[in-house]
């Protein structure tokens, strides 16, 4: 975290003199869980205070920077209660070209269920069970802009290690996992990695093209005894990939795919999520908007615990209100297709109460028999978690 003080407060000292526009948000999140713990120290509900300020400035005629730290205070997990810089980011374009440098996040990816090729930033995994919440990255990035896409370089000088549930948390597994982690790289944390892509649109299909070299973001385990317990040290590993995510667009139909092949301590791997997306538009002369989804998971890293979908499918809907609040329902069920008792299940409720406040009701529920199965270790974690938010 010292490395990415220092370098947020360089960058702000360059652009002071600018003129400072200030928006953000804070939040109270309640977590219920509906099942006795299946770990000592972990209890059935949860109260966390948020808080996300963004702050932006101009710098010139071409050039701005924005500034955006987070913070969370919770109840019961000591790991969740937690920082960190989302961004910290100068921007600045000449001709066909657009530069950033400092801490930044980015993301790859269409489909819905698994976003196999998102690899710049790492996963803040104590915020949420779905992988969506990332922690900045330290980056330079170099893009240059094409007619309809753009190619882009990128330097990552600072790695960023994956969050966990402590002790007293829930969604975790039996073991407590170190702090402190160990790096096939000899350079550790400070690896500096590499990556490129590029972004094109042809009429109704988009699709990226990525190169990753560097530090993977998902770890293995290392068990090791610690004060006579058995705890977990994450694992990271080198990994070179390369992704390919595209979407097209057909009358009401999306067509997703993401795919990727790579390899990392001299094994090589395949990965593949695809599937589609129908909006039913203004059904049944409600005024409402109904969307099916139908994605299918492969992946060839069945060891990992934190990798879910080697053979799944899963089938959703998406209801949208289309009212001023941006009311809408997310519904999905992904099945194991190798055993019947693997599945996971979500709904994701969200609008808006006023200009200033919206709500999110999520309901996330597992389900496994198999100790070697990766959800096997959240079977009594089903959980509603509802979340107030201020915007500001």
């Amino acid at each position: 975290m010292r490395y990415l003080l220092g370098f947020t407060l360089v960058i702000i000292a360059t652009v002071s003199h600018a003129e400072l526009r200030f928006a953000g948000s804070a939040s109270v999140q309640q977590r219920f869980f509906f099942q006795d713990a299946a770990y000592e120290f972990q209890t059935n509900s949860q109260v966390s205070l948020a808080a996300k300020p963004q702050f932006e400035l101009d710098v010139g005629d071409n050039g701005y920077f924005t500034f955006t730290p987070f913070a969370r205070i919770d109840q019961r997990d000591s790991e969740r209660t937690h920082a960190d810089v989302r961004e910290a980011l100068y921007s600045v374009f000449f001709d066909n070209w657009e530069f950033r440098a400092g801490i930044g996040r980015v993301f790859w990816g269409q489909t819905e269920s698994v976003h196999l090729v998102d690899i710049i930033n790492q996963t803040d995994f104590v915020e949420t069970i779905t992988n969506e919440e990332k922690l900045g990255q330290p980056l330079l990035d170099a893009r240059y802009l094409l007619d309809t896409g753009y190619i882009s370089f990128y330097a990552l000088p600072y790695f960023r290690e994956r969050t966990f549930p402590g002790l007293d948390g829930r969604l975790r597994g039996p073991y407590n996992i170190s702090d402190d982690a160990l790096y096939e790289s000899e350079d550790e944390e400070t690896n500096l990695d590499f990556a490129v892509r590029w972004q094109q649109s042809f009429g109704n299909l988009e699709f990226g093209l990525s190169y990753f070299d560097g530090t993977d973001r998902l770890p293995d385990f290392v068990p090791q005894i610690t004060d006579g317990d058995i705890e977990l040290v994450p694992f990271y590993p080198q990994l070179q990939q390369v992704g390919l995510d595209a979407l097209y667009v057909f009358n009401g139909w999306l067509f997703k795919l993401e795919a990727l092949t790579g390899s990392r301590m001299d094994e090589d791997f395949s990965a593949a999520v695809a599937g589609f997306e129908f909006m039913h538009v203004n059904v049944f002369d409600s005024g409402y908007d109904l969307g099916y989804l139908v994605e299918y998971q492969y992946d060839e890293r069945d060891q990992n615990p934190y990798i879910y979908g080697q053979n799944d499918i899963m089938v959703g809907a998406r209801f949208v209100v289309n009212d001023f609040s941006g009311s809408e329902i997310l519904v999905a069920f992904i099945q194991d297709m190798d055993e019947s008792s693997s599945y996971s299940a979500m709904i994701e409720a969200s609008t808006r109460l006023t200009s200033n406040w919206s709500i999110e009701v999520n309901g996330y529920f597992f389900s496994s028999d198999k100790e070697d199965d990766p959800l096997f270790y959240m079977r009594r974690d089903d959980h509603l978690m509802i979340q107030l938010e201020y915007f500001f």
